[in-house]
């Protein structure tokens, strides 16, 4: 699996219709109509998410690597 930032993971969620609702530090919350979930991005600088994160938040989405 390749390692994305949190600012690349956060342009491929917006592209799949996720918008931003809240910001609090460094941990953006972002919202989907029709969807209860929320997801949570830490945006910390250039260092990449971890593996775990990143595949839970890929299955919420859902959205594949290659997306990415």
């Amino acid at each position: 699996m390749k390692q994305v930032t949190g600012i690349e993971f956060a342009k491929a969620i917006t592209k799949k219709g996720w918008r931003l609702a809240r910001v609090k530090g460094s941990h953006h919350v972002y919202i989907k109509d029709g969807r209860q979930e929320r997801i949570v991005v830490p945006f910390h600088g250039a260092k990449p998410l971890k593996i775990g994160l990143l595949k839970s938040l890929m299955k919420i989405v859902p959205i594949s690597e290659e997306e990415m």
